[in-house]
Formats: structure tokens, sequence, C-alpha cells
């Protein structure tokens, strides 16, 4: 291949190629199945406030089943652009349910464009009821598409609500902390594509931007191409290599909050130089619009004072997206 057809990376982007076996792989399984959720809610406990992001294995969800969404993805994103932009997300208003083109969409506008595209949905509504709550667009030249994207934001949600309860455990809270702040949660369910780069790639032009998220937690499927970077406590850029039968999970801005920064919500990124495409499938769960999130007193000390105010999960998470759309510009 010509060396100008490679990507070659500005010194800025260059991640190490360490292991990840320094962040745990949490067998998840004692959690799920009760014979040892103690345990599971100690090796969270270490991960999140010694980095914000682990790998779960034995969570339930067969590869099967994964692999169909996957394949679904792939499919959608090779539609007609046309096709795509019949459902885009503008369409949804303040809902935020649909397509969303290439650097149509920045989560670090300031310096950098995503090179990605994406399709969100969340829980079905008849109508759009408000930020984050509206009807799902779904692509009618896909019919399995609606049944399999929408079944696996069900699994997720319930998921989700499952390692909740090992980080409420994990804080010594009771295990249903979070139930009474997730009625009717907000909830993402996400599609992503990156196109490979080539030639000189700096931050100006990068699959996504670095951010941390915005919310309670994340369960990100990825397939076997790579391009996740997650900057470890000294400022280092370290690869979120791939794990079959694993989910990546981190938590988001709302935790770090509540916990007066004794978790950390980390800063990560995708860069994608593989020569091939990426695809991955994050789920976003929060708590209702109006679920107030300020420190938890057993998290506030002489060494640890109060770092944070009270917020509203809604207000908080509509701020940062409203950043990132160009239709929302003045919905905010």
């Amino acid at each position: 291949m010509a060396q100008d057809l490679l990507a070659q990376l500005d010194d800025k982007l260059r991640a190490k190629r360490e292991s990840f076996d320094r962040l745990p792989v949490i067998d998840i399984a004692p959690l799920l199945d009760g014979s040892d959720k103690q345990q599971v809610a100690k090796e969270i406990r270490w991960a999140l406030s010694n980095a914000g992001f682990m790998y779960v294995k034995n969570h339930g969800i067969t590869q099967s089943f994964v692999d169909q969404v996957f394949d679904v993805t792939r499919r959608f994103f090779d539609l007609p652009m046309e096709d795509k932009m019949k459902l885009h997300v503008s369409n949804s208003d303040v809902a935020l349910r649909g397509y969303i083109e290439p650097f149509g969409e920045n989560t670090d506008p300031t310096k950098t464009k995503d090179l990605k595209e994406c399709f969100d949905i969340g829980t079905e509504r008849n109508a759009i009821e408000g930020p984050f709550f509206g009807p799902n667009q779904w692509p009618s030249v896909l019919p399995e598409f609606k049944e399999l994207v929408y079944g696996y934001h069900q699994k997720m949600v319930t998921l989700s609500k499952q390692l909740l309860g090992g980080i409420a455990l994990s804080l010594n809270l009771p295990e249903h902390h979070f139930q009474s702040l997730m009625q009717n949660p907000i909830s993402i369910q996400r599609l992503l594509h990156y196109p490979s780069q080539k030639g000189v790639v700096d931050e100006k032009i990068i699959g996504i931007g670095a951010h941390t998220d915005y919310g309670n937690l994340t369960i990100l499927a990825q397939d076997d191409v790579g391009g996740l970077q997650v900057m470890n406590r000294e400022g280092d850029w370290v690869e979120g290599s791939p794990i079959p039968g694993t989910f990546v999970i981190n938590i988001g801005d709302l935790i770090q909050r509540l916990t007066n920064d004794v978790y950390l919500a980390n800063m990560h990124r995708v860069i994608n130089t593989s020569g091939r495409e990426r695809y991955s499938i994050p789920f976003f769960i929060d708590a209702d619009y109006d679920a107030v999130f300020e420190p938890l007193s057993s998290c506030i000390s002489e060494d640890n004072p109060r770092r944070y105010g009270s917020v509203t999960c809604g207000a908080h998470k509509f701020g940062r997206f409203a950043a990132s759309y160009a239709h929302l510009k003045e919905a905010v």
C-alpha cells in the first residue's frame, strides 16, 4: 500500500498500546443470579473509582442476538443517504430520535468534527412529550430492523438496571436505590458507523471527539475493529480493545456528581484508522427527567468536600445535547 494511503496520526492522537488487563473484566453472573452480589460490588467499586470503565462478561445476552443486531446495523448504514435522511433526527424535534449524518453531531465542537453517522431510538411513545421522549422513526425498507433494535433496547434497559443495582451496592446503598429515580427514565439506544480514516489524521476530524458521557450508565457493544480510546488518570490515552463476549461499561457525569468524584466519568474518544468500517452499539440509561442528582453524604468528607450542587437529570443531559445539534440551538 502506498505510504500516502496510510493513516498518519498526529502525536496528540497516539494512544498507548497497553493491555486493559489492569482494568477488570468483571464476571457479573454472581450479581445477576444473586450468588455473590457483594463480591461483584467490590470489583465494580475498584473499577469505577480508578478508571470509570470496565468490561463485563456473563451478562446474559446471547452473542447470536448481538450479532443479529450488528448485522441489521450494517445493513441500515448501507442504505442510500436519501433513505436515511428521511428519518433525520430533526424530524423528531426535542425527542432526538432518528438518523444523524456525518458531522451532524459534534461532541467536542470547539476542537473536533465527528466522522460518524448515528441512529437513535428510545422508549416508544405515541407523540412528542418533551426532550428525549417521542415516537421512534423506523426504516420501512428493513422490516426486521424495528424488532431487532427495539428488542435490544429492551434487553439493555433490564441489564442496565441490574448493573445500577451493583453500583448501588458498591456505594453501600440499598440495591434498589436507583429505582425511585427511574420510574420513567431517559434511555437512548444508539447505532454508530465510523468510516476508516487515512492520510494525516489530527484532532480536527476524528470518529468522535473527546468527551464524557452525560448521564448515568453506558453499555457498549463493539465489533472487532477497535478504535475506542480511554484516558487514564495520568492523562494518557489507552486503547480499549474489543474482548469477545463482553460489553464495555462506563459511567457518566451524573454518577460522578452523585459520588462527589469518588467515581470517575472518564474521557474517551474514537479514532478509526483500521482500514475497515467500524460499528458499535452503545446504550445510555439515565433517570427520570426531573430526578435530582447531588453528592451523597457518604461521599462527602473533610478530605473530599462537596464539589457539586444539585441538578436535574433531564436539564443536565439536554443542555449537553443542545450544544451538539444544530436544530436545537434555539431550544435552550
